[in-house]
């Protein structure tokens, strides 16, 4: 399973550059340095948006869709409906943060990833190696052979320590909003919990 693999990698990454202090919160050191791709970026609030290019790509599973990751508008594959692992952080401008990487199938279609604008003060997302908490995400097109899926390193920050977040995907003129539980079951009822 690429995930359990790339968990591995990632997780030793975070525990290499991250220490705890007396009272349990975890902060991540080196922040004049480029953080690695497990690592949340370092001292970033969010931007408005920014591109992450083929070269951030940090694996190709062969299974996009194992651990529960599911399919969204054909060539995405995202994290579970709900992802219990949320871990305190500091010097990052965000509280919180959650590690989950994503997948995209190959293509010449650039994919955008965004929080919504009712969102944006309590959610942040970012993917690609050392990229800032941003509120939308451009993947520039990856036309690798047909059937690759690409993987990319990334997450959600977070205000508080568990949310229902939502974040729109649109791939041309598609468009879908999908929601995450992290570290809070997600309601049934249409809107979020927040």
């Amino acid at each position: 399973m690429w995930r359990s693999v790339g968990v591995g990698v990632l997780l030793a990454g975070v525990l290499a550059a991250c220490s705890v202090d007396q009272a349990g919160n975890r902060s991540f050191s080196g922040a004049e340095s480029r953080p690695s791709s497990s690592s949340p970026p370092s001292g970033s609030i969010g931007r408005a948006a920014y591109t992450v290019t083929c070269d951030q790509v940090i694996g190709r599973p062969k299974s996009p869709f194992a651990d529960g990751y599911r399919r969204v508008l054909g060539v995405v594959s995202v994290p579970a409906k709900f992802i219990p692992q949320v871990v305190k952080v500091s010097g990052l401008g965000w509280p919180y943060w959650e590690k989950s990487g994503i997948v995209l199938r190959a293509g010449r279609t650039p994919v955008t990833v965004s929080v919504p604008r009712a969102w944006r003060g309590r959610a942040a997302i970012t993917w690609g190696n050392g990229k800032p908490a941003a509120s939308a995400i451009r993947f520039a097109p990856c036309p690798s052979p047909p059937g690759v899926w690409n993987a990319y390193a990334g997450g959600f920050f977070l205000r508080q320590h568990g949310a229902c977040v939502p974040l729109v995907f649109q791939v041309g003129q598609q468009r879908q909003r999908v929601r995450f539980g992290i570290d809070r079951r997600c309601g049934s009822h249409g809107s979020p919990n927040a």
